[in-house]
């Protein structure tokens, strides 16, 4: 499994958020998450969204950084994407 990370360029909070994101397996991501303190509230059906001050920490612990269309071709190739009009 690759835990992937985007750019935080999503403004919510006075914040702003990137993607986190498996490219393979939902329950290591959410392991991985957990591992770093981020909360599993944060994560949003595919994805969680995590704030920029949170980027370092996860880069250091092995995520791999990439652009947000290159996290999103990797998450729709991983067969985890929920698509928007699914979202409900």
């Amino acid at each position: 499994m690759t835990v992937l990370v985007d750019d935080a360029i999503w403004p919510a909070h006075g914040r702003l958020w990137a993607h986190l994101v498996s490219d393979s397996d939902l329950d290591e991501l959410h392991a991985f998450a957990a591992q770093q303190g981020i909360p599993r509230r944060a994560f949003d059906l595919d994805h969680y969204d995590v704030p920029a001050d949170a980027l370092p920490r996860l880069l250091a612990a092995g995520a791999v950084h990439v652009s947000g269309k290159e996290l999103t071709r990797r998450l729709i190739r991983s067969g985890l994407r929920i698509r928007a009009r699914d979202r409900g």
